[in-house]
Formats: structure tokens, sequence, C-alpha cells
């Protein structure tokens, strides 16, 4: 009965048979007809098929629980069986915002293949709520953020401190009165501004200013916020976008100022038409970590994968 049961998940996923089919790499009368034994089986149909995109039926949607419950049971047996043989081998599954999955994760991943070429990553790029939804449901091993906070079912696995920066666009007259506060791309790629006696600035220097501003539900436009509303501001937002290397972009055209931090800049191209300043806030700081579902068995190429990309340190 469930023997073929990624024929019907992959069916589920995909809201028809052609597609199903065809990443299955079968014909769609050989997977209808393997469906249909299965329904056979069950003594009535998993899905219906006079709704457009294909539906589940209320025995189906039972039958999906179940066959996911046994593709866990599977998974992590299969990842036992491999960590009792000692090899650091099978899949890893991963997530990361927009901005990890892009720019962080890959060199990792291609450094860890180097070593260990008998792993296989699969990566799931979703908001952080997502995510923590897809660790606690089993469909990811784990993932790396810089805004979750740890309860009893989270470990997280400290990978670095990152800064916020305020990013102004070199045409703006203000940087005229702020050189000796300025920082170049090349300066936060040698990290003075980590240095404890460079100068920073307030925001309230910019109240005149348009932003560019990271719409409230990122942490980074939580943190705009926050550090404007503690320094008295209240800020002309001029646009409001999901992603901050977004925001990036659009200070880098000129239009305005954006909270951006040091990970992204570091990790993408030299923007030459911007300048960069320091807050001297504690807000202006953050830990990016790997997070785990707590007392979860994790395969030997998780664990791995997380000990040569963190320094040992949990944050419970």
């Amino acid at each position: 009965m469930f023997t073929n049961k990624s024929y019907v998940l992959e069916v589920l996923k995909e809201k028809s048979f052609s597609k199903a089919a065809k990443n299955l790499y079968i014909s769609q009368p050989s997977l209808s007809a393997s469906i249909k034994r299965i329904e056979a089986k069950i003594g009535a149909p998993i899905f219906d098929r006079s709704t457009t995109p294909v539906s589940l039926t209320e025995i189906g949607q039972k039958y999906i629980d179940k066959a996911l419950d046994i593709q866990k049971i599977e998974d992590e047996f299969t990842s036992y069986l491999n960590d009792e043989l000692s090899i650091i081998k099978g899949d890893v599954k991963i997530g990361g915002s927009n901005l990890f999955s892009s720019y962080i994760l890959p060199p990792m991943i291609a450094e860890f293949n180097k070593h260990y070429p008998a792993t296989n990553f699969i990566m799931y790029e979703d908001k952080t709520q997502a995510l923590v939804s897809r660790l606690a449901d089993g469909e990811i091993d784990l993932f790396i953020d810089n805004v979750v906070e740890t309860t009893e079912n989270l470990t997280a696995h400290f990978y670095m401190t990152e800064t916020i920066l305020l990013a102004v666009p070199k045409s703006f007259r203000i940087n005229e009165r702020l050189t000796d506060f300025a920082l170049s791309y090349e300066d936060i790629k040698q990290n003075l501004h980590a240095a404890p006696d460079f100068p920073s600035v307030s925001p309230a220097l910019f109240k005149k200013e348009p932003f560019i501003f990271l719409k409230s539900a990122n942490d980074t436009g939580k943190k705009a916020r926050l550090l404007c509303k503690k320094y008295g501001i209240t800020p002309r937002v001029i646009f409001e976008t999901d992603q901050q290397v977004t925001a990036y972009n659009i200070t880098s055209s000129g239009m305005g100022i954006c909270f951006v931090s040091d990970t992204l800049i570091k990790k993408t191209r030299e923007r030459i038409d911007v300048v960069y300043y320091k807050l001297g806030d504690p807000e202006a700081h953050r830990n990016i970590c790997f997070y785990t579902k707590s007392n979860r068995y994790l395969s030997n190429a998780c664990r791995k994968f997380i000990e040569m990309n963190t320094v040992g340190k949990d944050i419970n």
C-alpha cells in the first residue's frame, strides 16, 4: 500500500499527474496505473480527479499523513545506518533566507563537498518562520538565520556575529560633513568598523534624508525602526522592500539610505557610489546561528557540517 508512496507524494506536490510523471521519469499512464493500484488496495480514491488542479480526498489526506510518517522513519533509519557504517554521506536538508541561501551557504557547501563528496545538499530558501516550521515538521535538518529566539525545541549553534551599518549614497551632501566617520567597501572588508576606537554616528544626523526600509517582519527592518525611535527621529521612508539586498541595490542607485549588514557588504561586489557609517549601539549587532531541532537525531553529515562551520559553542 505504501511501497509507491513517493508517486502519490509527487502528484500531491505538483498537483498534476503529467508534471509528476516527468519528475519521476516514468510515463503518465504508468504513474496513473500505479496510483490506481494503491487506491484499489485502499478501496477508495486518494485524489479527486474532477477538480483542477487535482486535490486530495478525505481518505487521501489520511494516506498522505501516514506516508509522511513512514518517510520520516525511513529517513531517520537511513541516517542511523550511514552513521553506524562511519560514512559521512547522504542528504543534508538545509534552509536559509534569500541572503544566506545566495551568499553564505554556497561556499560552505562547496568546501564541505571537497572533503565529503558522498553528501548531497538539498536547499530550502524561505522566510524565518517558515524555516522554523519546516524544521519542526522534519522537512529540513537545519537552517541558518540571524533572528530566531531559541526555545526548548531549538538548539542554536553559533556561527558569527554580524554588524548593521548605515549605507548612504555617495552623492548625498551630508557625507561632506562626516568624512572622519566614513567607511569604504575595503574598510568593511578589513573589519575597520569593528575596531572599538573607530568613531560611530547617530541615526539622528540623517533625519532629513530619505530612507529605504525593509518591512517590519524582517529583523533588519525591526532594528531600523527601533534605532530611529531610540534616537528620536521619524525617518522619511520612500521605499519598503522584503529583501535586504534589494534595499542595498536601491541605495546604490542613489535613492536613499538603508540599514545593511556587514555580511551582505562583504559577500557582494563593491558599490563605489555608497559610503558606510558605523552605528554605536548594541542593537546594531546580532548573532548568526545554525538551528537544529532539540533532541532530534542528526546524521554524521549534518553534525560534521555544523562542526566545520561553527566555533563549537551552542546557545540554549
